[in-house]
């Protein structure tokens, strides 16, 4: 059993910055595909980012040239840095991974784990 602990999230103005953590244990890092997703209130949860195969990256056009995904492997952590934040950017934020390689770019993220999320509020 993967289990998934985020951390970073805060309340900040808009143009702010913040950048979420996500601890994993139960599995080889080196296993896992991880990801972010997020769900603001009255909306489905959707992709924010994750990793693709061959070193590749995927983000939501929302977020693309503002967020950045990496991951520390011997720290067994993915990272999300989010740079000029806006209001519509408020969410709760979610860390997911999966067994297994990555999605290729016609493939989907198939998550499989989940974290408990970590809120993100942007005030304009």
């Amino acid at each position: 059993q993967v289990h998934l602990v985020e951390s970073g999230g805060g309340s900040v103005q808009s143009g702010g910055s913040l950048k979420l953590s996500c601890e994993a244990s139960g599995a080889p890092f080196t296993n896992l595909c991880m990801g972010w997703f997020r769900q603001a209130p009255g909306k489905e949860r959707e992709e924010v980012a994750y990793f693709r195969r061959y070193g590749g990256l995927f983000y939501s056009d929302s977020v693309k040239d503002r967020f950045t995904i990496s991951q520390d492997i011997p720290e067994r952590t993915a990272y999300l840095q989010m740079n000029n934040l806006k209001p519509e950017d408020t969410a709760m934020y979610y860390c997911a991974t999966y067994y297994g390689v990555c999605p290729s770019s016609r493939e989907r993220y198939r998550a499989q784990y989940w974290g408990q999320g970590t809120q993100v509020t942007v005030s304009s």
